[in-house]
Parts: C-alpha cells; structure tokens; sequence
C-alpha cells in the first residue's frame, strides 16, 4: 500500500476546502440548516457542477469522474471540516452505490447520470431506527430488520399495476427533500420473506413526507409514509439485496469516518487557537501544562482515527474485503468510523470544556461538533457495536475461544 495521496487527490481536497471556506461559515450553515430543504441549493450546485462530487464515485459511462471511494472519502472529509449541509451523504454515498450495483441497466442509464450532474438527489429509506443494522454496520442484515414477514417495517404488494408500497419509515437522511427515494421493504408474506429495494419518485400518489427534528441540524431526517404508493422494483427480484447493503455500509462507514476525522481535526484546530488568545492568571490558558496534556492526547487520537479512515477508504476503493489466509470478512469501515466517531466527541467535548462559558452558548459553533458526532453515533453505531461485530466477523472471538481449549 502506497500512503501518499496522488496529485489529483490533493487537488480535490484543496479546490473543495476553498470553495467551503468562501460558501460554509457557521452563519452560513445556520442559515441553510433552517431553511425547508435543510441545506443551501446554491452551494450543493456549486459542489455538483464546478466540483463534480456527486458523480466522483460513479463511472464516466454514467456521467461521473471515474474515481474510488478514496477520493470521495477526501472530499468529504473537508466537507466535514465545514459540517458543510448537503444531500452528498445521502446521495452520492448511501444511494448512488445501491443504484450502481443492482439497478437494470436502464435504470442506471436514467438516473445515475442526473445524480452525478447533482439534478437528483436520493435517499434511503430503512423501516424502524435499523439503518447501522441494514448497512451491516452492527450485526448480519439478513435478519428481519426489514419485518421479515411480520407485521411493521414496509410491505410490498405485487398488483394488477405494479408493485405496492404500505408502511411508515423514520429517520430517513434526506428523505423529505429528495427527488428519489430507494425504500427496502418485505416481500413474499409470511411464507417466503424477503426483503427488496425499491425506487419511489417525488410526487407519487400516497407519499407523504415531513421533516422531523434532529440532534444535529445538519443532518436533517423526514418521516416517511406509504399509502398503497406505487414503486418500481430495482433491479429484479433474484438480485442479493443484503450483500449490496453490506458492501454499500463499509464503504459508507469509510467515507463517514474520513468525515468525522476531518471534523474532530477542525474542532480541535479551533480549540488550540482559542486557548493560545484565552488568558487567566496573566498568561494564555494553553501555556498551562494540564491544559498542553489535555490536547496532546485529543490530538492523539484524532490522528490516529484520521489513518484508520484513511486505510479504510483506501480499502474500500480497492475492494479489500478478506483477511488473508483466514476466509474471514473484515470490517475495516466499521472499525474506523467507531475510532473516528470516538475521536470528534472528545475532541468536540474538549472543545467545549476548554472554551469555557462561551462554548455553551448557542452563538457558538462549539457545540455543532458535538452534535455531529452525538448524531452520528445514534445513526450509525453505537461504538461498542460497531467495535463487537468488526470482532466478530474477524473471528477474534472464535480464535480466543480455540486458544482457551488449546491452555
């Protein structure tokens, strides 16, 4: 493995950092996390059409730039310097790849080229608060997240006209703004349960969405209701549903890692910086040795998250999925976002602590970091699972119990 990032992925780093520093100030992400859409159409426009990043993952034969999960991990690791509002996460990281690898080629050719021209924006609708779950983040999704044929989650009905959705979907990233939704719901009724993925499109007759409230504003999630809403099956219905879910989840987890790596690196640059000016006793706070201890180790850790994501987009892109020698599955995503996710909420609380009775206040952007990680970890984790099941697919459980025998 090769370390050193190539020119063009510097490239994309910088030309995102400077658009974000000139479009992405914390009034700015206030603003644009109030409005109805819950982000600004003019920087996600900008970040489409001058930069690219929807389609900076998909294939050129698609519209996109032809790049890997590496360059769109970097991407959205200044995106997450910024806690820049957007649909990128949804879209271009949970949808898009789902769309690429079980879409039928016409379904391909129709929406991923509007995707990665940022004309469409996508999210993905997960029954309950199971989305770590569906994504194979904290356990084996081919349980019965989806309903496995009971009553809750979302029901598909195959009719006369189509395909037929019923249900109700919370949490959904996205889902009250997006042009496109991609629902996985339970097929087949008791008998032959399964769960299927498909697509919705904005306007259907009985769709039914609201935007809720959320720990982190920055993150804006809708409840979604089906009425008998009619739906479009993606791909067909023989396609491994729960494989494509998990190699979209690890990839995903990389490009959230790399974000949270670049936000817990923010947070802590800010810190440094206010207790370099911050004076008590006659002198700065950050001459304090206590204080010097404190931020060593958050630096520590930040940096350390930052090379685990790293190695995971790095992985992600180059489809390293086994343990050599072993036939074990490694969860390198999973690994590095709960590293990642750890690291922003103690650079975050750090933050506040050492920025004293202003890092309180809601006038500051102290606390939006401390959200991002709060929020995400809801999302996506918890830690201690995320941590548990990389073990456990690594077969560290099984080798400790062999060795134990072998004593």
């Amino acid at each position: 493995m090769d370390a050193r990032f190539t020119a063009e992925q510097d490239e994309i780093r910088r030309t995102v950092r400077e658009l974000l520093l000139k479009r992405c100030g914390p009034e700015e992400i206030r603003a644009a996390a109030g409005t109805g859409a819950g982000y600004d159409p003019g920087l996600w426009s900008a970040l489409a059409e001058q930069l690219g990043l929807p389609g900076l993952a998909l294939p050129e034969a698609y519209g996109g730039v032809g790049c890997t999960v590496t360059e769109l991990a970097l991407a959205c690791e200044e995106s997450g310097r910024a806690l820049a509002p957007s649909p990128l996460l949804a879209t271009a990281v949970l949808t898009a790849p789902l769309l690429l690898a079980l879409g039928t080629e016409a379904q391909r050719a129709e929406l991923l080229p509007r995707i990665a021209a940022g004309e469409l924006t996508a999210a993905l609708a997960v029954p309950g608060t199971a989305l770590s779950l569906a994504l194979g983040l904290v356990g084996d999704n081919r349980g019965s997240w989806a309903g496995g044929g009971r009553a809750g989650g979302v029901q598909a009905r195959r009719t006369e006209n189509g395909w037929r959705l019923y249900g109700q979907v919370e949490q959904v990233l996205d889902g009250h703004s997006a042009g496109l939704l991609v629902v996985a719901a339970h097929a087949g009724g008791f008998a032959r349960p399964r769960t299927l993925l498909f697509l919705v499109r904005e306007g259907a007759a009985g769709l039914v969405r609201a935007r809720g409230t959320s720990l982190d504003a920055g993150r804006p999630q809708a409840r979604v209701q089906l009425r008998h809403v009619p739906a479009e099956l993606l791909g067909d219905e023989h396609v491994e549903v729960a494989d494509a879910l998990a190699a979209t989840g690890d990839a995903a987890a990389a490009v959230l890692a790399t974000e949270a790596a670049g936000a817990a690196d923010r947070a802590l640059e800010r810190t440094v910086d206010h207790v370099r000016q911050r004076e008590q006793f006659g002198r700065p706070i950050g001459s304090f040795q206590a204080v010097k201890h404190r931020l060593a180790d958050v630096y520590v850790q930040v940096q350390a998250a930052r090379s685990a994501a790293y190695y995971a987009a790095w992985a992600a892109g180059n489809d390293t999925e086994r343990t050599e020698g072993t036939g074990q599955t490694e969860r390198v995503g999973g690994l590095a976002l709960a590293q990642a996710l750890e690291a922003l909420r103690t650079a975050a609380a750090e933050g506040i602590q050492l920025h004293g009775g202003i890092g309180f206040t809601w006038e500051h952007e102290a606390h939006l970091y401390f959200k991002r990680a709060t929020g995400d970890e809801l999302l996506f984790g918890p830690v201690h699972r995320l941590r548990a099941y990389a073990a456990e697919c690594s077969g560290i459980f099984a080798l400790a119990g062999s060795e134990e025998v072998a004593v």
